[in-house]
């Protein structure tokens, strides 16, 4: 039997959880994994079918004008405001310890 998914919110802009917050607050280069997906449902849809779904590892390429996430092997460039609606966990750096 599984377990409900997990429901995170941010309130005034502050991560409700601790270690979880949207991706528009990530810095460049930064290796994360999708924990909540805030957006309307037709948009968890789409994002979804891109690859951007929970529990998947991306990695935040760029932040200049629009932000650049490399997604299963490809490339995929995401407004600020879809950023903001993308509830992120930073994964910790396994390869200093090789």
């Amino acid at each position: 039997m599984s377990e409900p998914a997990e429901t995170c919110y941010v309130l005034e802009g502050q991560c409700a959880e601790p270690g979880v917050c949207p991706l528009s607050e990530i810095k460049a280069g930064s290796i994360v994994c999708v924990k909540h997906l805030t957006a309307s449902h037709d948009l968890k849809v789409r994002l979804r079918e891109l690859g951007l779904r929970e529990e998947q590892r991306i990695r935040l390429v760029s932040r200049q004008s629009s932000y650049i996430c490399q997604v299963c092997n490809a490339r995929l460039g995401i407004s600020e405001r879809l950023a903001e609606q993308v509830l992120v966990q930073p994964v910790p750096d396994t390869s200093a310890a090789a």
